[in-house]
């Protein structure tokens, strides 16, 4: 099994990485951290074979947690999951190290793509002989482990739709013990109400949430959504 330390300062996005990596056969979720300290002292307290890291952490950056690893003598594997999406970010990522990355909000297909693409390279590592003398051809076979096709936007969601979102607002309502508004929904999620207003639409278009009218003083009904048991 691959030992996988998941390091994002959101606790709800870090547990659906975390559910993400158990649906991967191979992987398991070995620790969860929410700041640099947390997860540097997880990888001192029980090295782990992967972090998944975010790079806005509330202490440090994740690429100055990448540094203090490696100071320290964690040669430990890294691929960022994060928003930061400039170049300059991504640059510095690739000379630190890190095998992959995927930007937010991104679907468990990418995801997936990331994590069979470094079980491979351990494989092909394995096979060439851990810390033998390899020639060009073994060497290309490790590099191009690597390599992942481009993944196609899930066909159950519409552009601009994130698995990671509609897997929060979910999971909200399926937790809710009756219909939740946009606005409460929002409130749970922490996202706008607009974009909750979005994902509620198409998850109730999907047949996934039941719309029920509540109506008040004002006489306009409020639109309530209620989760939908398969």
């Amino acid at each position: 099994m691959i030992d996988v330390l998941v390091v994002d300062d959101d606790f709800r996005v870090a547990e659906i990485n975390a559910k993400y990596v158990g649906k991967v056969p191979g992987f398991r979720v070995a620790a969860r951290a929410h700041s640099a300290a947390q997860a540097l002292a997880a990888v001192e307290r029980a090295p782990v074979d992967l972090v998944l890291l975010d790079h806005y952490l509330p202490d440090q950056t994740g690429l100055e947690l990448v540094h203090h690893m490696r100071e320290r003598g964690h040669g430990t594997d890294v691929i960022m999951i994060t928003a930061a999406s400039d170049v300059v970010t991504v640059r510095a990522a690739m000379r630190l190290g890190a095998l992959h990355y995927l930007v937010k909000p991104f679907t468990f297909a990418a995801l997936r793509t990331r994590l069979d693409s470094y079980a491979a390279l351990r494989r092909t590592v394995d096979r060439v002989g851990g810390r033998g003398v390899a020639g060009q051809e073994q060497v290309d076979r490790i590099f191009g482990a690597l390599r992942t096709a481009p993944i196609p936007a899930s066909p159950g969601l519409p552009r601009g739709h994130s698995e990671p979102t509609t897997d929060l607002i979910c999971g909200v309502l399926h937790r809710a013990n009756q219909p939740l508004s946009a606005h409460e929904v929002a409130a749970e999620t922490g996202l706008s109400r607009s974009t909750a207003q979005r994902y509620l639409r198409h998850l109730e278009q999907a047949g996934r949430l039941r719309l029920s009218l509540k109506y008040g003083d004002t006489g306009r009904p409020e639109h309530q959504y209620a989760w939908v048991a398969p």
